[in-house]
């Protein structure tokens, strides 16, 4: 049975990590942090998990005590994991980090997109960026995981088959990707609250959004050469939910695209490419640790588009991790994951 830690639990990351854990037969949280919510018992923060956590408690975090642990999630803000991961490597605990702190590999271009200094960039060179469909062998053995954000997943997972073999044109990639504002945290900021955000749809961040160094990081090592991409988030009315819609220009025609997806993805677990003229919707993924992927060719021209549609706590940030973690100490990759969707 695998000891794990949590720290930063009250956020919807922390909670979604709970929920999937305590399906999980071969994991144990043991201990959760919160500075904020010291002593406050998880269940009674989030009535959804009576009679998993009934005697689980947040605590302050502590190296000793999270040192302890096999493996260590971080469910925080940007900057959290760089003051507290060293230590537990040093303690022989793996670290799986949900926030952006190790995604990037070059610290001044986190810096500059995340305001402030990387405070671990010695920890960087070792970081596996933890995308099982791309860095499966490289996860086996990691002892740091930078768990993708959902925007990166999403459109990554999508490209992934194109850039692969060579058959898009690098340097024209468009992702036009829409969210659920969950993924804007659990914190109360005006622009999620339901007066502003629902019967309402707004792009943000065109200039410039913080995943698009990661997604570009992504593209280049898949492409095996830079990448131009322009990507436009957008805020949706709905809970839970990333659509990624991408478009890039072909090189080659004639190639079977539908073959090509069920080739490329046939073996995993988690990718579902659903058939030729499909329509994926992001209900379908809601609570599942998968994504669900369409590819067309509108009017039998040389521009592919590609719908890729995951749930943006689960197979874009908390299901990943497990998924991770599974991989990570020789599990079965889907143990705690099958659940289906949701509907309605």
């Amino acid at each position: 049975m695998l000891k794990v830690g949590i720290v930063g639990g009250t956020g919807y990351t922390g909670v979604e990590l709970l929920r999937l854990l305590a399906q999980h037969p071969q994991a144990e949280v043991a201990v959760i942090t919160s500075r904020s919510e010291e002593d406050v018992r998880v269940c009674d923060m989030f009535p959804n998990l009576r009679g998993h956590y009934d005697q689980l408690a947040f605590s302050v975090p502590d190296a000793a005590t999270l040192g302890s642990c096999d493996v260590v999630f971080f469910a925080t803000p940007h900057g959290v994991a760089h003051a507290l991961a060293g230590e537990l490597l040093a303690a022989g605990t793996r670290v799986i980090d949900l926030s952006a702190d190790f995604r990037l590999k070059d610290a001044e271009e986190w810096a500059r997109w995340y305001g402030q200094p990387h405070g671990a960039p010695d920890l960087l060179p070792e970081a596996v960026y933890g995308l099982p469909e791309v860095n499966r062998e490289q996860i086996k053995t990691a002892r740091l995981i930078a768990v993708p954000g959902c925007y990166p997943t999403a459109t990554q997972l999508g490209f992934l088959p194109l850039l692969a073999n060579g058959l898009i044109d690098p340097s024209r990639l468009i992702a036009d990707c829409k969210s659920g504002v969950s993924g804007a945290g659990r914190g109360a900021k005006v622009g999620s609250l339901f007066c502003e955000a629902g019967e309402s749809m707004m792009a943000y961040s065109v200039k410039g959004h913080r995943h698009l160094p990661e997604i570009s990081q992504g593209l280049r090592q898949m492409a095996g050469k830079e990448v131009n991409l322009t990507f436009v988030p957008h805020l949706t009315p709905m809970i839970r939910g990333i659509h990624a819609t991408l478009y890039a220009n072909l090189l080659d025609t004639q190639v079977d695209l539908q073959a090509l997806y069920e080739q490329h993805y046939a073996q995993e677990p988690f990718v579902d490419v659903m058939p030729a003229g499909s329509h994926p919707e992001t209900r379908s993924v809601r609570g599942a640790n998968v994504c669900r992927i369409a590819v067309h060719r509108p009017q039998g021209g040389d521009l592919v588009v590609v719908l890729s549609v995951i749930d943006n706590l689960v197979k874009g940030a908390s299901g990943q991790a497990v998924q991770n973690m599974n991989i990570l100490f020789g599990l079965d990759e889907r143990m705690g994951l099958n659940q289906p969707g949701l509907l309605p």
